[in-house]
């Protein structure tokens, strides 16, 4: 695609995540009051989308519990602010092997793995304007986990989400991802306007250096809307990266804990330092409304 910067720019803070977070930072919220105060001071402070996970209140793990969607859902939407609602589709794709010499049995305790109707569900009851759609299978960070999503998998999901009425936000962690991506809107699976988040650095996935970054935009097709990000110590450089580049911008603590070299941040924080640099470069950041009118989204 022809690289031309982007001018109107919108921010998704990654809120929180599913990575064992909690304990690095007291910021990471936890608890779906914690996840929607959270979601909301960074719509406050310029996020236009806010891309939602949910943990288990107790011990703070990954978890996908209707009824935690559901108040999460209920306490962004009931707030005096608006914001775009993305729910993460990710989970339940999750598959830990037993040992480098006995892979079987798997890791029962670890592993995830859920139907296609079960990882849709929440989508299904809380109806967001965005979900997320893991667009592959990768080895993911160290040991024995591997991200499943298999082409079938994602088929299905595909196909409920765009029944639903409910945006697919395609997550490509590499090239391969990419390529299938545009197979599912060939077949028809995901519908025009496309939008797809490019997700930079995570092991082991396309690594945050320049040349990766700009093969994965020069992938992607002109008329798709994109975002990127970084993880870890780029994801303060990426918005300026990838507002060059053509695409929107996204922050968090679900991708970062930091603001600066030994300070922690908050997800209001990420969004101002983002906001900042963006508006910095000449550009202008776009709200809520600006985005649905983008990405022809229903206000729900």
């Amino acid at each position: 695609m022809p690289l031309s910067m982007n001018r109107d720019v919108f921010i998704t803070c990654a809120v929180t995540g599913a990575g064992d977070t909690t304990g690095k930072s007291g910021h990471v919220p936890i608890t779906p009051k914690q996840i929607a105060e959270s979601a909301i001071d960074a719509a406050k402070a310029g996020a236009a989308v806010v891309h939602c996970h949910v943990r288990d209140p107790e011990t703070g793990a990954a978890a996908r519990g209707l009824d935690l969607y559901r108040e999460v859902t209920d306490r962004i939407r009931s707030a005096e602010v608006d914001v775009v609602l993305n729910l993460t589709a990710g989970m339940g794709g999750d598959l830990v092997f037993g040992s480098v010499e006995a892979p079987f049995p798997l890791n029962e305790k670890a592993t995830d793995m859920a139907g296609a109707t079960e990882r849709v569900a929440h989508v299904a009851a809380c109806m967001p304007e965005i979900c997320t759609l893991d667009c592959g299978t990768m080895n993911f960070s160290l040991g024995d986990y591997v991200m499943t999503n298999t082409p079938s998998m994602l088929r299905e999901m595909a196909r409920q989400m765009t029944a639903l009425g409910v945006r697919p936000e395609i997550e490509a962690f590499d090239t391969g991802h990419l390529w299938f991506a545009k197979q599912l809107v060939e077949e028809g699976l995901i519908e025009d306007p496309v939008l797809i988040q490019l997700c930079m650095g995570i092991p082991w996935g396309a690594p945050d250096d320049l040349n990766t970054f700009m093969a994965m935009v020069n992938n992607v097709p002109e008329s798709w809307t994109f975002s990127a990000f970084s993880i870890g110590r780029n994801a303060l450089a990426y918005p300026a990266a990838a507002v060059l580049a053509g695409g929107n911008v996204r922050v968090g603590l679900e991708d970062n804990l930091y603001l600066g070299k030994g300070r922690l941040a908050t997800n209001a924080e990420l969004v101002e330092k983002a906001a900042t640099v963006i508006e910095g470069m000449g550009a202008r950041v776009i709200g809520p409304a600006e985005v649905r009118e983008k990405l022809k989204l229903a206000k729900r």
